[in-house]
C-alpha cells in the first residue's frame, strides 16, 4: 500500500524539528519558528496543525523530550466549518478526518437526511470543492468521536478493500454501569439482528458475523466504570451489545441498557484512530481526550492515560 512518493509528498507539507532538550510544545514551536507570535503558535495547535512523533497534537503544555520530531503544518487551517456536530480534525486531498458529536448519523439512512456527510458536502460545495464525502466506517448517532471519510472513489475503494491492513488501532472509551471486577479481557460472540433490528449475542455460530472486543478497565466505581475498548471486528452495536453480555452495559444505551442515564447521554466515545495513508502510506494517528462528561464521574488528580498496547487478557 505505500508509495515511494509518500516522504517528498510529507516533507511538502510540513516543516519538521527534532526535539534536543526537554520543553513544553508551546515553547518549542516559538523557539524553533523564529519571530511567530504566541497567538500564531497557539492557533496552528488548536487547528490540528502539529504532529509529535506523527501523533497529532494540540496541548499548549505537551511535555518533549529529547530525540521527538515535532512537524509544523505549511498549510494553513481553513475554518470555514462551523457545525456543532462536526469539527475537522485534519484534511487533505484524498480524505478527511472529523471528530463527530453525538446525536448525529454517519451517513443518510433517507436522501438530504441531516448527517455527517451531508454537513461535509455542503462544505466541499462552499469551498468550491469537486468532491464529496464517502462513507468508509460508520459510528452510531448516539457515539462520538474520531471518523474518517475520502474524498473520492479510489480512495473509498482502497480503505474498504484493504481496511484491516490500512487501519492500525481503533479504540473507543466508554462509561459502564456498575463496578468492573476485571482489570481487562477479551469478549467473543456471534451478533446477527432480528426482524426489530436488535442485535443478539450468542457464544456458538447462529448465523450471524463473529465479534470480538478487548477490553481495559480504566477506573472501577461501586456505580460506574471506565472502560478502554479495542475492536478486532467491527460489527454493528459491537460494543455496546457485549458490555451488555458480562453485565456492564454502556449508561445512556436505551437499546442495550439497564436504564442508567447519568450523563445524559450515550457513555461511547471513539477517541483514537490511526492508520497509513491510503494513498501515500504515511502512518496517521489521531487522538482526542476524553469528554469530560465521563471523567467528571471519575475525579482523579491526574489524567487518565490510555494503554500503549492493545487490551488483552
Amino acid at each position: 500500500m505505500r508509495n515511494k512518493s509518500g516522504a517528498q509528498y510529507a516533507a511538502s507539507k510540513y516543516i519538521e524539528f527534532t526535539v534536543n532538550k526537554p520543553m513544553s510544545l508551546l515553547d518549542f514551536i516559538m523557539e524553533s519558528m523564529k519571530g511567530i507570535s504566541r497567538n500564531k503558535a497557539k492557533d496552528i495547535l488548536t487547528g490540528h496543525g502539529i504532529t509529535v512523533d506523527r501523533k497529532s497534537v494540540s496541548q499548549y503544555n505537551y511535555e518533549l523530550r529529547p530525540g521527538m520530531v515535532v512537524r509544523v503544518s505549511k498549510h494553513k487551517r481553513n475554518n470555514e466549518l462551523k457545525n456543532k456536530y462536526v469539527k475537522i480534525v485534519y484534511e487533505d486531498k484524498d480524505l478527511i478526518v472529523i471528530e463527530k458529536s453525538a446525536g448525529i448519523l454517519s451517513m443518510p439512512a433517507v436522501t438530504q437526511q441531516f448527517s455527517i456527510k451531508t454537513v461535509l458536502d455542503e462544505y466541499f460545495t462552499r469551498r468550491h470543492f469537486k468532491c464529496t464525502a464517502h462513507v468508509v466506517h460508520r459510528l452510531d448517532r448516539d457515539t462520538s468521536g474520531l471518523m474518517m471519510y475520502a474524498k473520492n472513489i479510489e480512495v473509498q475503494r482502497i480503505l474498504e478493500e484493504h481496511w484491516q491492513e490500512i487501519v492500525t488501532d481503533r479504540r473507543y472509551v466508554a462509561v459502564v454501569s456498575g463496578k468492573m471486577e476485571k482489570e481487562g479481557g477479551t469478549i467473543s460472540s456471534w451478533l446477527k439482528d432480528n426482524k426489530a433490528y436488535v442485535t443478539y449475542s450468542s457464544p456458538t455460530d447462529n448465523g450471524g458475523k463473529y465479534a470480538v472486543t478487548h477490553f481495559h478497565t480504566l477506573d472501577a466505581r461501586e456505580r460506574y466504570s471506565l472502560v478502554e475498548l479495542k475492536l478486532e471486528t467491527g460489527r454493528k452495536n459491537q460494543i455496546r451489545v457485549h458490555m451488555q453480555d458480562i453485565g456492564h452495559p454502556v449508561v445512556g444505551d436505551s437499546k442495550y441498557g439497564n436504564g442508567s442515564d447519568p450523563i445524559g447521554r450515550l457513555g461511547l466515545h471513539a477517541y483514537r484512530l490511526n492508520f497509513y495513508h491510503p494513498i501515500t502510506g504515511e502512518p496517521m494517528e489521531f487522538e482526542t481526550p476524553f469528554p469530560t462528561l465521563f471523567t467528571k464521574l471519575f475525579p482523579v488528580s491526574k489524567p487518565f492515560h490510555s494503554t500503549t498496547e492493545a487490551p488483552s487478557e
